[in-house]
């Protein structure tokens, strides 16, 4: 802004950060002072002043000093520079400070913990003891080290799959396996025989092995679901800044501690109360976490709701197939809602149905089992009677990106298997996106429902139908309902209630794709 007036000039500068934060404005003043001997030629006498952002509204009469207030925020503003990604909070999502908040006093009590430990690993390699020696004590550590390094591949390769859908419940799982293994580093020094004393402190090894490669990947998987910039690498860079200060202040106030608590009784009392703060503030930061990906429980929180406010009939495929559906299509969970019902520890593959309701209230049903992602060889396995209903199931799903197949017959009095569970193979083809991905777990859902709400009425209804027939029924039912609502409306809900839909996050383990070819 540039202002003419009586001789004097004055250009004003406002400058902000990424989220247009005012940090300064330089005010620019030029008067022109002109000569007695010749008018027409003048001086000019020029000056810029720096407002603070606290007064960079108000007049220059207030431009004499900072107060103590203005010279605060500025240490807090520095601080949060320093310690907090730029352009916080615009740039990450809104549950990071929650978080950062609780995994800092996890950590902080982790250091304190981890020093008694450190103390008791010392203690059970014989420092201390005049008759061990060096050369026993490094040996030891080989073995710890060579146990651990083994363990971390064999983890790695069995569940890195699913460490990215299931971050929530390996971040807390990998706490876990750290406070075992400061237990059994305590009760090192009091294991008796020299070889089960070695057992147990490479046990200890293995367990922290698993977890650094739970917690490793798991932050990694929350520190993409954080970044809202695509400022990653600066998250990350500023997590490790928290970490740093906090287990820097862990170990201060824990070399207090251990020089204070050295009586037995007192070491294990310190060692559980800090254990018990440390796995409590890490559920409370998972918790917290409200994230918009759609693995397996979050996908059956989300369609048993929809199918329920949607008031899908499962009571018969008939009702089912005639349906009318709602011409307002059903309100989709927001991420916040289903982190507040989602579980930590879920069992893998369970179909649950669990419907919330307006009054926050929850059913909670078991339905089965799903596996997406099977092979072939899986799927011909999993028919209930023969490989002659394998070109029935083809041409059901040929249109479709995937393959959903039961291998349990709907209940009826005469099936002996009436109270089992259903167990759903679900195969997926080449290019299968992951929005088909999830309509082929949320057809599993309702045909899984389907099943278990038929009634013994069901047997005495369809006495003529084969067991093929009754499960290519319910399977045709259901996905013409789907095909009805999903893309029209199922898509464009999740999308506007914030889902990430490109994203996928059901598979927990190395999928196969298959594609047809017909001759």
């Amino acid at each position: 802004m540039l202002v003419a007036k009586n001789n004097q000039v004055t250009l004003t500068i406002n400058e902000t950060d990424e989220v247009n934060t005012p940090l300064a404005t330089f005010v620019y003043s030029e008067t022109i002072i002109p000569t007695t001997e010749l008018p027409f030629l003048s001086n000019k006498k020029s000056r810029v002043d720096i407002l603070p952002p606290r007064l960079s509204a108000s007049s220059s009469s207030s431009l004499d000093q900072l107060t103590s207030t203005s010279v605060i925020n500025s240490c807090i503003s520095y601080l949060m520079h320093v310690f907090l990604p730029v352009g916080y909070p615009h740039s990450v999502s809104k549950d990071y400070l929650g978080y950062q908040i609780y995994d800092s006093i996890q950590a902080f009590s982790s250091s304190i913990a981890g020093l008694l430990s450190s103390r008791a690993v010392l203690q059970g390699v014989g420092v201390g003891d005049a008759a061990a020696s060096p050369t026993s004590a490094l040996l030891l550590q080989i073995l710890q080290d060579t146990s651990g390094r083994i363990a971390t591949i064999l983890f790695a390769h069995r569940l890195g799959t699913a460490l990215e859908p299931e971050c929530k419940m390996y971040r807390l799982a990998a706490d876990v396996f750290n406070d075992i293994a400061m237990i059994l580093d305590c009760l090192s020094p009091l294991v008796t025989p020299r070889a089960a004393r070695v057992a147990v402190i490479s046990g200890a090894g293995v367990l922290r092995a698993l977890c650094g490669v739970a917690a490793g990947s798991s932050k990694a998987s929350l520190s993409a679901h954080f970044a809202r910039w695509g400022n990653i690498g600066e998250l990350n860079a500023k997590d490790s800044s928290q970490e740093t200060i906090i287990s820097l202040l862990g170990m201060l106030a824990g070399s207090i501690v251990v020089s204070h608590v050295t009586s037995l009784p007192a070491t294990w009392i310190s060692l559980i109360v800090l254990l018990i703060i440390h796995l409590a503030t890490n559920y409370r930061a998972v918790r917290a976490v409200q994230m918009t990906t759609l693995n397996r429980q979050r996908a059956n929180i989300v369609f048993s709701t929809i199918f329920e406010r949607d008031q899908v009939p499962t009571e018969s495929t008939t009702s089912l197939n005639q349906h009318k559906q709602q011409s307002v299509p059903p309100e989709a969970l927001r991420p916040d809602e289903v982190a507040h019902h989602e579980r930590i520890f879920e069992r893998d593959g369970i179909l649950r149905w669990t419907a919330i309701s307006s009054s926050r209230h929850s059913t909670n049903q078991n339905l089965g089992w799903c596996r997406i992602g099977v092979s072939v060889q899986e799927l011909i396995s999993s028919l209930p009677i023969s490989t002659n209903m394998l070109p029935d199931l083809l041409k059901l799903f040929s249109s479709e990106a995937y393959i959903v197949c039961l291998n349990t017959l709907p209940a009826s009095p005469t099936t002996k298997k009436s109270k089992q569970k259903p167990r759903i193979f679900i195969v997926l083809k080449h290019g299968c996106t992951p929005t088909q991905q999830l309509k082929a777990w949320a057809h599993a859902l309702l045909a899984a429902r389907t099943v278990l709400s038929l009634k013994a009425g069901y047997g005495n209804e369809h006495t003529m139908e084969t067991p093929e027939t009754q499960i290519l029924e319910v399977l045709s039912c259901s996905l013409a309902f789907l095909n009805s609502r999903f893309d029209t409306y199922y898509v464009s809900e999740l999308k506007r209630a914030g889902w990430d839909l490109e994203t996928a996050a059901l598979e927990t383990r190395p999928g196969r794709r298959i594609s047809i070819v017909e001759s």
